[in-house]
């Protein structure tokens, strides 16, 4: 008769699964709620900009100033993106405008 082969050993039987067996937990990992402050976060938003202002800067090139304070040259859909919360909450009057003007 022969002694039976180590599991623990290269080449070894495969240990009984109904044996010692190991646990695997799951980290739930949550990500923060993203804010408006971030870098770039303006990007993804449509921005309220008054009439005149989106007028001029078609035709000068010339970047406009959203109520919430961002400037830039308005070039894409805003239809393709949500409203920006800080100019819903300006235009609602809940904050005072931060495009310089009243």
């Amino acid at each position: 008769m022969s002694t039976p082969a180590d599991p623990s050993q290269p080449g070894g039987p495969i240990a009984d699964p109904g044996g010692p067996s190991t646990s695997t937990s799951v980290l739930e990992r949550t990500e923060p709620t993203p804010q408006l402050a971030e870098p770039g976060d303006h990007e993804r938003f449509s921005h309220y900009v008054r009439k005149e202002k989106i007028l001029e800067s078609a035709l000068s090139g010339e970047p406009v100033k959203a109520l919430c304070g961002k400037t830039w040259v308005p070039g894409r859909d805003p239809e393709k993106f949500p409203v920006c919360p800080i100019c819903k909450e300006i235009y609602d009057g809940l904050r005072d405008p931060q495009d310089g003007e009243d």
